[in-house]
């Protein structure tokens, strides 16, 4: 375990998570950052409670990260296109990323890493689940490991599979796929590829860890008959989420997460029928698996 001498980290859980105190986001230097870069690598999802930070200075804390990634079926806000305005209404029967999943993967190039700001918060509800995608892997039997080696999954991201996936719930711009009237307004994809086949094992560019990569995205095996494939994603999928490999995040206003989409799966809890919830999500743009 690193250690740190300008932040103050706290692991939320034994599987992975801590919050990190004693930083105002809105005014990091270099030192400062790369410090919560390694707690963000080590703990794979890190929280920060009371920051009061701009559209501009979110954008700013995002890019010391990577490029943003520009959704291809979101749009962004009219002044801050980087930024997706996720809105739960009092009357939404459904919630923004209400089952398991990890960002984008439907991308050949899928998303490394989400940064979800909160705005407004219910009282109670709407916190989020994450999942250690390498405790997933290191647990399986040696025997499952050896069969998974070098098989590939094919992930969808069309309109049909996000309306049940991690693109649930309103934008600023308008109804987004996943209440029941289904009014949404979109942004057309044109060409950007939403289909896409990637290793069902992926190593860590930067910590070299395997991790199991797998999420609602993932429609079968490639190479296998989907009669065959889905008994496997159906164990792998339950497998991976068990509560050993979670944890738990109760926002409040001004917290901010930072989540790596390469090793961790999330879910938003739908528990605040009646409540409004808004948050400022940034995705930061990843590379190829491998």
């Amino acid at each position: 375990m690193a250690s740190y001498r300008r932040i103050e980290v706290k692991p939320i859980a034994g599987a992975l998570g801590a919050e990190i105190a004693n930083v105002d986001l809105s005014t990091l230097d270099d030192e400062t950052f790369r410090q919560i870069e390694a707690a963000w690598l080590e703990h794979l999802v890190v929280f920060f409670r009371n920051q009061t930070l701009t559209p501009e200075q979110q954008i700013a804390f995002a890019k010391r990260f990577g490029e943003i990634h520009y959704h291809p079926f979101m749009k962004g806000m009219d002044e801050h296109p980087e930024i997706l305005e996720i809105i739960k209404e009092e009357g939404d029967t459904r919630v923004f990323g209400e089952v398991w999943h990890t960002d984008q993967m439907f991308n050949p190039k899928p998303a490394k890493a989400t940064i979800l700001y909160a705005k407004e918060t219910p009282d109670a509800g709407g916190d989020t689940l994450f999942a250690n995608m390498y405790l997933a892997y290191d647990a399986l039997s040696d025997p499952m490991k050896e069969m998974l080696k070098g098989i590939k999954t094919s992930n969808v991201g069309d309109r049909k599979i996000l309306s049940r996936s991690d693109e649930i719930g309103s934008t600023k711009d308008g109804r987004y796929a996943g209440n029941e009237k289904m009014a949404a307004k979109v942004r057309d994809p044109g060409d950007v590829q939403t289909e896409s086949t990637h290793p069902l094992v992926r190593t860590h560019p930067e910590t070299g860890r395997k991790a199991l990569y797998i999420s609602n995205h993932t429609q079968t095996l490639e190479g296998f008959r989907r009669a065959e494939a889905r008994p496997i994603l159906d164990f792998l999928m339950t497998h991976a989420v068990q509560p050993e490999f979670t944890c738990r995040f109760r926002w409040e206003v001004g917290s901010l997460a930072i989540w790596d989409n390469r090793c961790t799966q999330h879910r938003a809890l739908n528990d605040y029928p009646g409540k409004r919830r808004r948050m400022h999500r940034i995705t930061i743009a990843g590379d190829a698996p491998f």
